[in-house]
């Protein structure tokens, strides 16, 4: 007579709701067309209709997100987790390491940083021009000297976004070495409650935020489609 040997039960840890899921795909649909933006402009030819697509794409994105930070879920909102240098400074000096809910006070500087250059990246680039073949989409309604100012200052912050790119892949591995992984809570929007502290609550991330996510990128998706339709079949702005 065979015994049945118990199998054990995966003991479930309970976790709270931190990312709502219109934040989540904002920031992995913003990886997709930064990168695209990237490794189009490096490509050059005929590539730079689809860095400009990624490039439009990025800047109506980064407008979801600045409306998103003002609207949005607790954890989702600048006002959330935006802090003053003083307690920026305390959380460093914190030796326990303690484990905030959403961003914690320096990552909170660094996403208002890489928001900050990307939204400049993109915005420039729907004015400048590759004096070749390809102009952004607004280019044609200023100045050749307008254009050629945004055009410089496009190609200049592209360094800067390389440097914060590698600090945010950095900092990615180095809280993952930490044992506080930050990729995973993107990917499900939890975080085990365990490594919170007491009180902490989780966001809102029911079907009312995510239809007036919808509503929201509708609207954007409409300027996105004008500005790419804008950019191919306007008249050249350079000679």
């Amino acid at each position: 007579m065979s015994s049945l040997r118990s199998r054990p039960t995966q003991q479930v840890i309970p976790a709270l709701r931190i990312w709502d899921l219109p934040t989540r795909l904002f920031h992995w649909l913003l990886a997709i067309s930064i990168t695209g933006a990237l490794v189009t402009i490096n490509l050059g030819g005929a590539w730079m209709d689809w860095h400009v697509r990624f490039g439009i794409a990025s800047f109506v994105l980064l407008l979801f997100r600045v409306i998103w930070g003002l609207i949005g879920p607790r954890y989702a909102r600048f006002s959330q987790f935006l802090c003053s240098p003083a307690k920026t400074l305390a959380y460093l000096r914190d030796s326990k390491g303690t484990r905030h809910a959403g961003h914690n006070p320096l990552g909170a500087w660094s996403v208002i940083a890489m928001l900050s250059l990307f939204l400049f990246q993109s915005s420039t680039g729907l004015f400048a021009n590759d004096d070749v073949m390809t102009q952004g989409p607004l280019a044609q309604f200023v100045s050749n000297d307008t254009v050629a100012l945004f055009t410089r200052l496009h190609r200049l912050s592209e360094y800067v976004l390389y440097a914060l790119i590698v600090l945010h892949l950095g900092a990615i591995a180095f809280y993952s070495f930490r044992g506080e992984g930050l990729v995973k809570p993107m990917v499900t929007g939890d975080v085990p409650k365990h490594t919170l502290t007491a009180g902490t609550h989780s966001a809102r991330d029911d079907w009312r935020v995510r239809l007036g996510a919808c509503i929201l990128a509708a609207l954007l998706t409409v300027l996105a489609w004008w500005l790419i339709n804008l950019a191919f079949n306007a008249p050249a702005s350079f000679t």
